[in-house]
């Protein structure tokens, strides 16, 4: 008799510790233009200032609550960043509103045809010759104002939301690793290359029916203009995110992938004519359109847990480092330095996975670390949290190039280290609590409760 007792009260307790361990889950979205009203100097390809601006650009926050937790998603229409700028922004987001720095993850859609902003970091090192000028600060002001701004009235506006995941599949990239008879690579195409073409998708309706926000994650660098082009703008991921905005009435956040090895399929042509600017409205827009009305299921019980690790993986030897970085870099016990790579996780109840990191990353890895994780939803936000470079496979080391010779600060190992980390997290980690759970039923089993 005692033992059923006990056994009632252990169910009990865990029924019950399941209903509260979901919540309804409430969101907001705030979209803000962060267009300057003067000429800027444009980050990616040479150094060049603009003229105009083609179409406008913008912070696109999406705020998430469980009731336990407040988790932020942010989409710029920006190139990129150094990681101690979304550390000076983290840290006052974190003194304003006591939000926690894991719970913000701030990504760009890496468009080359955006302003420059912040500390130059590793881009200084790498790239010293396109920065022969002082950044503007008055813009960074803009910039970082704006979006914690954009926060705080994202948390104002909080309203109950069901949220839907899907699956959707587009050709609008390649691979840009043009291999030569030599075995030399170098910008270009590359159709035998790796690919990842899936669109990841997560939606968050009203619980009237209304559309609030959807999350649009493919893999593709922001680069159809060229350095030829003056005009400020989006690029194809701006183009694509703003025309899927249009036809469904909610913003879109435009998260890329692991675009280190692929392009837009037209890619660095001087204009947006000559580019085809506007049939990715076709080849991207379309197909996200076409994915969005294939969801099917729907949840509004949600459950958020964020999480960080840090990847130790070597240094390039002989690179500088940049002084506002120290603290993403380490001196081990045998005199070398390795880069200490911030690698953040959001899972969402037991079928979604995401996983960041600040850096371009070879879609290789990607695709491995979905095909080997236990989520069916299982999805990699690039760029998020500044940039450190690229992080190309180990097979690609022996090609060169320019993501290899030029703008890395790792070395071969590097993608070895992040992959067998991040799957081993997601298969073991970050199910932690479910294994617990089934720990404490074999202790309970074997002293007979």
């Amino acid at each position: 008799m005692l033992k059923t007792i006990r056994l009632f009260f252990l169910i009990c307790i865990m029924l019950f510790c399941a209903a509260v361990s979901k919540a309804q889950l409430r969101a907001a979205v705030v979209k803000t233009d962060i267009t300057p009203t003067d000429s800027q100097y444009l980050l990616g390809y040479q150094e060049r200032k603009s003229t105009g601006v083609r179409d406008r650009i913008y912070h696109k926050i999406l705020a998430l609550d469980d009731g336990k937790t407040q988790f932020f998603i942010v989409s710029s229409d920006i190139c990129l960043y150094s990681p101690s700028e979304y550390d000076k922004v983290a840290a006052k987001l974190q003194k304003l509103y006591g939000i926690n720095p894991l719970n913000i993850w701030w990504c760009v859609t890496h468009t080359h045809s955006a302003p420059e902003f912040g500390a130059t970091g590793l881009y200084g090192i790498y790239m010293g010759d396109r920065i022969q000028h002082t950044v503007d600060a008055v813009y960074t002001d803009m910039i970082e104002q704006k979006l914690i701004e954009g926060i705080a009235e994202a948390r104002s506006k909080l309203t109950d939301v069901t949220l839907s995941a899907g699956w959707g599949f587009s050709q609008a990239n390649i691979n840009r690793r043009a291999i030569d008879v030599n075995g030399k690579a170098s910008l270009g195409m590359n159709p035998d290359g790796p690919v990842d073409r899936r669109i990841g998708l997560l939606r968050f309706d009203k619980k009237d029916g209304g559309p609030l926000a959807l999350i649009a994650n493919y893999a593709m660098h922001g680069t159809v203009m060229s350095g030829a082009n003056l005009q400020i703008s989006g690029d194809a991921p701006g183009i694509v995110a703003e025309y899927v905005e249009e036809k469904t009435g909610m913003p879109v956040l435009y998260i890329n992938g692991a675009a280190g090895n692929l392009a837009p399929i037209y890619s660095v042509y001087p204009n947006a004519g000559a580019g085809h600017l506007g049939e990715f409205r076709v080849l991207l827009g379309d197909k996200i359109l076409e994915a969005n009305k294939n969801i099917k299921s729907t949840v509004e019980n949600v459950q958020l847990q964020s999480d960080e690790i840090v990847v130790e993986t070597a240094k390039k030897p002989g690179l500088p480092w940049s002084s506002d970085l120290k603290k993403y870099a380490v001196i081990n016990k045998t005199g070398d330095t390795s880069v200490r790579l911030p690698v953040r996780f959001l899972k969402i109840n037991k079928d979604i996975a995401i996983w960041s990191a600040p850096v371009e990353l070879f879609c290789e890895v990607s695709n491995e670390v979905r095909s080997r994780s236990p989520y069916p939803y299982t999805f990699y936000f690039g760029y998020t949290n500044g940039w450190f470079g690229y992080l190309p496979t180990q097979a690609e080391w022996k090609h060169g190039g320019y993501e290899v010779e030029t703008v890395s600060p790792f070395t071969p190992r590097a993608a070895g280290d992040l992959t067998a980390s991040v799957v081993d997290y997601l298969q073991s980690k970050l199910k932690a609590p479910q294994l617990v759970t089934e720990k404490a039923k074999r202790k309970n089993k074997k002293s007979g409760n």
